[in-house]
């Protein structure tokens, strides 16, 4: 079994050296290594399916999105929000972030508001330090809320069919995210020295590495049609949250009403289609957006990682419930720290989600304490290594956003370690009311 992990955890690591596909590539060469040399049976692929075709369909509606310019247009709306409110630009970026990415179901539209809140927060005397690193975290933890997310697709794969429907997982996972974003950001506010008492800063202006701020310079025009594209998309999330909630609007099959799985994918390719028609999209441009690209990287890495940890855990489910199950019965929250620790290497909430879910439920913790530590998949803030996270440093050129010498010690550790705190703690709760 320790030779099978050390066989996973190699296939993780070289894949995260690469970043990208490759980390789904080199889990699937992991379970080549497995079948070959340990002879284990790979995982039957057929629940990885479902998820993956989700991820698809919500990913050409907003790939759609974006050659319409909808991306653009929610961007926009995001700029004038925070920009509404520079003092309180602490707590206005990170509700932006994480709303937008609720709706949108992706973090890809949190890149363009770096440096909006950048430059809101330096013209307001604010150290970027604070609204940059608690709304990095909140992006990230907007996709465990988010209706029409990879990793929510994999919840709903999952745990549909044990009564914990879309809406009920939302119920936990939206307040709880939320409630963790405003704790964090509300310490973030205190973190650090004041922008013109911190040394790098004044080293750097004076220096002249970075120049005074400037006005606000007038956003480039939108596309034409580009509200419309937006408002189908979140017309399509308000769908699918509907039909979750209520299963009598799905169409009848001989088997009852349609699963949630085929209503997410019909509903969001039907939007994809409806914004090629009534928006006037070139179908071309669609596989060349950022967000298709990014979601080729998801099916990919939730193909090939989930692949591997699903093998591993099946061939060695007998040892791993025998050495853990005990300890999980008794403290469930220890497997939130798992969930946390392997997010951090696997960079996905999705591949956590697929890989580590089926595992909760074979240690025999109970699928309402699993739904209240969902958000601690959103780990991988620990080691600063992500897009998201490198993005951000780069945005700040102040330099209070940063990485200190022991690597660990970043601008994220804080904010993200309240922020998942706060969310499985609120979720212990609210699943007993739920």
């Amino acid at each position: 079994m320790f030779l099978q992990l050390a066989v996973m955890v190699a296939a993780i690591a070289l894949g995260s050296r690469k970043g990208g596909v490759a980390m789904g590539l080199w889990g699937a060469v992991g379970v080549f290594v497995l079948a070959t040399f340990f002879g284990v049976t790979p995982a039957d692929t057929s629940g990885i399916v479902d998820v993956m075709l989700i991820i698809l369909a919500v990913i050409m509606a907003a790939a759609a999105m974006e050659a319409a310019g909808g991306i653009d247009y929610l961007v926009g709306l995001a700029e004038k929000a925070i920009r509404r409110k520079p003092s309180r630009v602490v707590y206005v970026a990170p509700l932006v972030s994480w709303a937008f990415t609720l709706g949108a179901g992706t973090a890809h539209v949190f890149y363009p508001l770096l440096p909006v809140i950048h430059d809101v927060a330096r013209e307001g005397g604010v150290r970027p330090e604070r609204p940059i690193a608690v709304a990095s975290i909140a992006a990230t933890f907007g996709i465990t809320a988010s209706p029409v997310s990879a990793a929510m697709a994999a919840m709903i794969v999952m745990f549909d069919g044990d009564g914990w429907n879309l809406p009920r997982i939302m119920a936990v996972a939206v307040p709880s995210t939320l409630l963790g974003v405003l704790v964090a950001a509300t310490v973030q506010s205190r973190i650090g020295r004041e922008l013109g008492q911190d040394a790098e800063y004044l080293r750097r202006l004076a220096a002249g590495e970075i120049e005074a701020p400037a006005p606000a310079e007038a956003a480039p025009p939108l596309r034409p049609r580009a509200r419309w594209s937006a408002y189908l998309f979140l017309g399509g999330t308000i769908a699918v949250v509907l039909s979750g909630l209520f299963p009598a609007l799905r169409p009848e099959t001989a088997k009852g009403p349609l699963s949630m799985p085929a209503t997410i994918e019909i509903l969001m390719m039907a939007v994809a289609a409806l914004i090629l028609l009534l928006c006037k999209v070139d179908a071309k441009r669609i596989p060349g957006t950022d967000v298709a690209k990014s979601g080729l990287v998801a099916v990919i890495g939730v193909f090939g990682l989930s692949w591997l940890g699903l093998s591993f855990i099946g061939a060695n489910e007998a040892r791993i419930t025998g050495a853990l199950g005990g300890v999980a019965q008794d403290h469930p929250w220890f497997f939130a720290i798992m969930l946390l620790l392997l997010s951090a290497l696997l960079f996905s909430q999705a591949t956590t989600t697929k890989a580590l879910m089926p595992l909760g439920l074979a240690l025999g913790i109970p699928a309402p304490l699993l739904i209240a530590m969902w958000p601690a998949v959103n780990g991988y803030f620990l080691l600063p290594t992500y897009g998201t996270f490198i993005a951000a440093i780069n945005f700040d050129r102040t330099g209070t956003t940063r990485v200190g010498r022991f690597v660990v010690n970043h601008s994220f550790m804080l904010p993200g370690l309240i922020t998942t705190c706060v969310a499985v703690s609120t979720g212990f709760a609210l699943v007993r009311i739920v």
